[in-house]
């Protein structure tokens, strides 16, 4: 029977892209509070446009953390 064993390196890899990808969720999280807030403070039209513009780069960045951490777990169990 052959047995087949897993590099270490592919377990690292997983485990860290899974690590970046909560990082990320959790910048997503931090934009959903920060727009809530926003929300219920109920700042006029220029406050509001000035908060949600500050947010967009803080939330695509943190997609893209996302995603790349997700890539990297896959690439983990491909490779693995």
């Amino acid at each position: 029977m052959i047995e087949q064993t897993s590099f270490p390196i592919f377990d690292l890899l997983i485990w860290a892209g899974a690590a970046i990808s909560l990082v990320g969720l959790l910048g997503l999280v931090w934009c959903i509070i920060r727009v809530t807030r926003a929300k219920r403070a109920k700042l006029d039209d220029e406050a509001m446009r000035a908060v949600l513009k500050s947010v967009v780069p803080m939330n695509l960045g943190a997609l893209f953390v996302s995603a790349f951490g997700l890539m990297l777990v896959m690439l983990g169990i491909f490779l693995g």
